[in-house]
């Protein structure tokens, strides 16, 4: 569940899931008829100044397709405030989410003026723009990893769901392309730090650590460790082995495509590769004589390269070096088995 597993260590994504969620469900099963007071009204906005418009009909979804789908996308887009830290992850959503309502009163007139097309007064309500703002840094810089190919030169990879929730996020209605490119504009800005958005729109440590006290305890949830099986006086070689137990078992599903490729084009299956080196490592579980201790392989050579661009990414030392001597090296395994755990 999200609670136990998802939610690990991304308190303001399981709030921005299930607060707007929850209220949208509200207003469209028992309070319909307070529907008016989250519209997204360019008109009541610009004319009537109504300026309070553009908080509460740009935090709710009305839709609850548009609820489903950006509740979808922002659970995979977590990874963002696991890597980043919550804090510069809500600095991202928030300067986003101000840019976007910018763009989106220049796109209107721009539209009108250019192509003299008349745009309905109210656009698609919800917390829209910051989710399509996200698939920028995800499209920069989340490794593309081939799970299948179908068709020749197509391949289904470990990004291509997120890639078609967004096309039906983005067709999901009439005028939301309007908030969709207003918000990937925001995010390229914000990404690629254009006119040092990053620090106009950065949250204050202060109001973070208010936050942080008052907050993060409703939605934050306990760390799931793989070790509480083995009790507490469990070494810590015991629970280094049983995390390298579990890659084994992932790289293994994740390699099982191109095996299965390999048969129907009737070549031979590197089982050694299947099975990376895990294997090799000591366990102490059993009692190994000096013999059997001096006979075992020495650990696979790292690049260490390619540890500093795992590093880059924000994960542990100790961590990249496991995962890429459980993959032989290959560093998209590494990534994508790092960015699931």
């Amino acid at each position: 569940t999200f609670t136990r597993t998802g939610g690990n260590k991304a308190p303001l994504s399981k709030s921005l899931l299930l607060v707007p969620s929850a209220l949208s469900l509200l207003l469209a099963l028992l309070l319909p008829h307070c529907q008016k007071f989250f519209a997204y009204d360019l008109h009541a906005i610009k004319n009537d100044f109504q300026i309070w418009r553009l908080i509460c009909g740009r935090i709710i979804c009305l839709d609850l397709k548009d609820t489903f789908c950006s509740s979808l996308l922002i659970y995979n887009f977590r990874i963002f405030e696991r890597r980043y830290g919550s804090r510069k992850f809500a600095s991202f959503l928030l300067g986003s989410w101000i840019l976007s309502a910018l763009f989106d009163f220049i796109l209107v007139e721009a539209v009108q003026y250019s192509f003299d097309i008349t745009v309905a007064n109210n656009l698609p309500s919800g917390f829209l723009a910051p989710v399509f703002a996200l698939f920028v840094p995800f499209y920069c810089s989340i490794p593309r990893v081939q799970v299948a190919q179908i068709l020749g030169p197509l391949s289904i990879t470990n990004k291509t769901l997120i890639y078609i929730l967004g096309l039906q996020l983005f067709t999901s209605g009439s005028y939301i392309w309007i908030v969709a490119i207003s918000g990937l504009i925001s995010g390229m800005c914000y990404d690629h730090k254009v006119f040092r958005v990053h620090q106009v729109f950065c949250i204050p440590s202060g109001m973070a650590q208010f936050f942080s006290w008052t907050l993060e305890p409703i939605f934050s949830s306990s760390e799931p460790t793989n070790e509480a099986r083995v009790g507490m006086g469990a070494t810590v070689d015991i629970q280094r082995q049983q995390r390298m137990e579990q890659l084994d078992r992932q790289l293994m599903l994740s390699q099982f495509a191109q095996v299965r490729r390999q048969r129907q084009q009737g070549g031979m299956i590197n089982w050694n590769r299947l099975f990376p080196p895990l294997r090799q490592r000591r366990n102490i579980n059993y009692q190994d004589s000096p013999q059997s201790e001096q006979q075992a392989s020495p650990p696979l050579e790292v690049s260490e390269e390619q540890v500093a661009r795992l590093m880059e990414m924000g994960f542990s030392r100790g961590d990249a070096l496991e995962a890429l001597r459980a993959s032989n090296n290959d560093l998209n395994m590494a990534t994508n088995f790092l960015l699931q755990h």
